[in-house]
């Protein structure tokens, strides 16, 4: 009987010690930062680095963009390498996003029968390369909302 007490009261104590290791690694895991906060800042680093640039069709910086250029090359900065294509390919090549990633920052949206894309700042803004004004934060409203065709996900 003593020695079925002893193994129950190791038991017990085996399992307080590994819940309460637990509970610390959880809060460790919490307060760490993730690393995907880390990517979205490169990303956001690497948009920055290429505004301003002049749109130049087939190109894909450093100097000048055309728009699936500059997606490609702000991802490829930010360690997501992808194939260089055109939109239409970009967006045929990439998993859907669902309705409420439409509008968080990174989503790549694409315009105009997939002849135009950006990436997405937040509901009302995304960057792209434009022909006119080259590469820069656009609004949504009024002009490009309504030739959105769709939205895709890259990770």
């Amino acid at each position: 009987m003593k020695g079925l007490a002893t193994v129950l009261f190791i038991i017990a104590f085996g399992a307080v010690v590994a819940t309460t290791a637990l509970s610390a690694n959880s809060a460790a895991a919490i307060a760490a930062p993730a690393p995907a906060d880390a990517f979205w800042g490169k990303l956001r680093n690497a948009i920055g680095q290429h505004l301003g640039k002049p749109y130049v069709i087939g190109t894909a910086g450093l100097k000048s963009f055309d728009c699936s250029g500059f997606v490609w090359r702000s991802l490829a900065d930010s360690g997501v390498y992808l194939k260089r294509t055109s939109a239409r390919k970009l967006f045929l090549s990439l998993p859907p996003a669902p309705v409420p990633a439409s509008s968080r920052f990174g989503t790549i949206v694409f315009f105009d029968n997939l002849r135009h894309c950006g990436i997405i700042n937040d509901a009302n803004s995304f960057y792209h390369a434009e022909c006119r004004k080259g590469t820069n934060l656009s609004p949504l409203q009024p002009y490009w909302q309504n030739k959105i065709c769709g939205f895709r996900l890259f990770l």
